[in-house]
């Protein structure tokens, strides 16, 4: 069998990754357009496999990936899914960024029916440890991570102009005399622990439609149409890089599970050092962690795989003894006497 062709044959094993009552998980990331995102989504899925993840990752991608870049995820053992592109009402008041506007696209991974959960990650995120128990968290919910309002981008929210921020609410009080009951929690879309579902996915297009984009697009928009079901979960499921100078107090980077490199300057791949607060000692540390992940041949998928066959060969012979000696054979429980 060619190398491609064994890859493609592994990454159909992979996808066939169960739990005891039949349904399937995954984990999931979006693409788009013919840059270097590509390698963002090549650190995750290797980081993954570095955490010893059980669960495969899907790649929602838009039609203008270009073929070169499918066939690279492809051979990382990614399963490629194309999805058509999530267009938006006409926006009058722009976004916080120009290209959050293909962002709503993601809207797509809610028909991944096939899947009884999943978890979403930016493709500018790295996992550090395994969190792979995030897929045992109770059904009926979306978890996610609680934002920060402290950067510049959020200059147009009441919270950033009063001062007030949910990460450390006890700061600053948000004024009730003057702005009535806080606003509700808002949490950032960069992973998201949800469950697909067909009629969930048709609503979501069909609200889509009805809604006036606002600055931070389908991250606004899928805060709103989730309010109520909503859970947080701790931030070390998803640093904000904002948050290391933001909120230090918050942040234990020993403790770290997942980083995303959401920060001006801070997308490991294109990292210069120059833009603000891309001097710190600790970005630098992990940007260099990421691209240790990244360059690890060991981690490619082919010789990962290659890596986990001999294992398994070797540990083989091993279990068969311990089998034949748990069942009374010639091994030590043989030689066990007898009772009394």
């Amino acid at each position: 069998m060619a190398p491609t062709e064994m890859t493609v044959e592994r990454k159909r094993e992979a996808d066939m990754t169960v739990i005891p009552n039949g349904r399937k998980r995954a984990y999931v990331t979006f693409l788009a357009g013919n840059q270097d995102y590509w390698m963002g989504v090549v650190g995750l899925a290797k980081g993954l496999r570095k955490v010893k993840s059980a669960y495969p990752l899907v790649v929602a991608i838009l039609p203008d990936v270009p073929e070169e870049h499918r066939q690279i995820l492809v051979t990382q053992g990614c399963i490629v899914r194309e999805i058509d592109p999530v267009h938006p009402p006409e926006n009058q008041a722009g976004y916080a960024m120009a290209y959050y506007v293909i962002n709503y696209s993601k809207l797509r991974i809610w028909e991944f029916v096939e899947y009884e959960k999943m978890i979403y990650l930016d493709g500018d995120i790295q996992v550090f440890s395994n969190i792979d128990h995030l897929f045992d968290t109770p059904c009926g919910y979306l978890y996610a991570v609680k934002d920060c309002f402290c950067e510049a981008t959020w200059s147009k929210t009441s919270q950033y102009q009063i001062g007030y921020c949910q990460q450390s609410p006890e700061k600053v009080k948000w004024p009730v005399e003057s702005h009535g009951s806080p606003p509700p929690l808002y949490f950032n879309a960069g992973v998201l622990v949800f469950e697909p579902n067909l009629l969930t996915y048709e609503d979501l297009l069909q609200v889509v439609k009805i809604t006036p984009p606002t600055s931070f697009a389908e991250q606004d928009f899928l805060n709103v149409y989730f309010r109520d079901i909503y859970k947080p979960i701790p931030s070390t499921y998803n640093l904000v890089l904002a948050m290391i100078w933001r909120h230090p107090e918050c942040v234990d980077l020993d403790q770290i599970n997942v980083v995303h490199y959401c920060a001006k300057g801070s997308k490991p791949w294109r990292f210069t050092g120059d833009e603000e607060h891309m001097d710190r000692e600790d970005i630098k540390m992990l940007v260099k962690k990421w691209w240790e992940i990244y360059q690890d041949t060991s981690l490619d998928y082919k010789n990962f795989v290659e890596t986990e066959t001999e294992t398994e060969s070797k540990l083989n012979p091993i279990i068969a003894a311990l089998a034949s000696k748990d069942s009374g054979g010639d091994g030590l429980t043989s030689l066990a006497p007898s009772a009394a």
